[in-house]
């Protein structure tokens, strides 16, 4: 199993959920973030000044999958997630070693 964990921009959520569903994917976990990357924010003006914004809003979207989809939810992601502009996200893929539903007890991928 493996744990995909992207870094979106808010308004591409739910074209990624939309990517995700034909795929098999259940469920995922959204999470609303802050951070920057190469763009190191952005200037904004308010009430006629200058502001600089270090770190600007993305959602962070975690999804636990088996070994075979982790390739097919990598491209919907990415494909989904893209507006070919600096700040469209990064994704992570890790290792993941034990997953446990509480509810029933399922184990790994049974759990997911």
């Amino acid at each position: 199993m493996k744990l995909v964990v992207a870094i979106i921009k808010p308004f591409k959520l739910d074209e990624v959920r939309e990517a995700l569903t034909p795929l098999g994917v259940q469920g995922l976990t959204v999470t609303e973030v802050k951070g920057f990357g190469r763009q190191k924010g952005q200037t904004e003006i308010y009430r006629g000044a200058e502001y600089q914004v270090s770190f600007l809003p993305k959602f962070k979207i975690e999804v636990v999958v088996p070994d075979d989809l982790v390739d097919g939810v990598v491209e919907a992601i990415s494909t989904s997630a893209k507006t070919g502009k600096i700040g469209d996200g990064k994704i992570f893929v890790l290792d993941v070693e034990r997953a446990l539903r509480i509810r029933t007890g399922e184990a790994d991928a049974a759990a997911l």
